[in-house]
């Protein structure tokens, strides 16, 4: 009874939906995606990633917050956990000073928005983990040195 009430539903929410893209009422769009800065992802060292970002003068915050592992026993596979305490970051930017591209990752944030994430890097070998809140005009920074155990980038 069930299984014949799902498909009755399906196949009327289907027929509507086809109905209203045959009218031309619902049209299918472009995907529209930010713009990001592709040098400073092409950078090979974190001074130049952090220059391109334009967070090369970033002062040191305590309103960061970063969890990240002592001791990574798979470099391919680091737990990061980041969170801005400083008011209206829109910007959070993570860099692994020793791996081939230093510039990880980055994540843009509406203003209001909990500028907040979890995420897995991999790293190529012991080495400082970065990250920059970047919060009006200003960039903040906290970092932390992570010893990898087993190779992760260069494998």
């Amino acid at each position: 009874m069930n299984g014949r009430r799902n498909f009755l539903q399906s196949f009327g929410s289907a027929m509507a939906l086809g109905g209203l893209l045959g009218l031309g009422l619902l049209k299918p769009g472009p995907a529209l995606a930010v713009d990001f800065n592709r040098a400073a992802f092409d950078a090979k060292t974190a001074a130049d990633a952090l220059r391109l970002i334009g967070a090369a003068g970033a002062e040191t915050s305590r309103d960061i917050f970063l969890k990240v592992p002592e001791i990574a026993e798979n470099g391919a596979s680091v737990p990061v956990e980041v969170a801005s305490n400083i008011p209206g970051t829109t910007r959070l930017s993570v860099l692994v000073d020793k791996n081939p591209f230093p510039l990880a990752l980055q994540f843009n944030f509406a203003p209001g928005a909990v500028a907040r994430f979890q995420a897995r890097l991999k790293m190529a070998e012991t080495s400082r983990l970065r990250i920059v809140a970047t919060a009006g005009d200003k960039h903040y920074t906290v970092f932390r040195e992570v010893k990898v155990t087993v190779g992760g980038c260069g494998e």
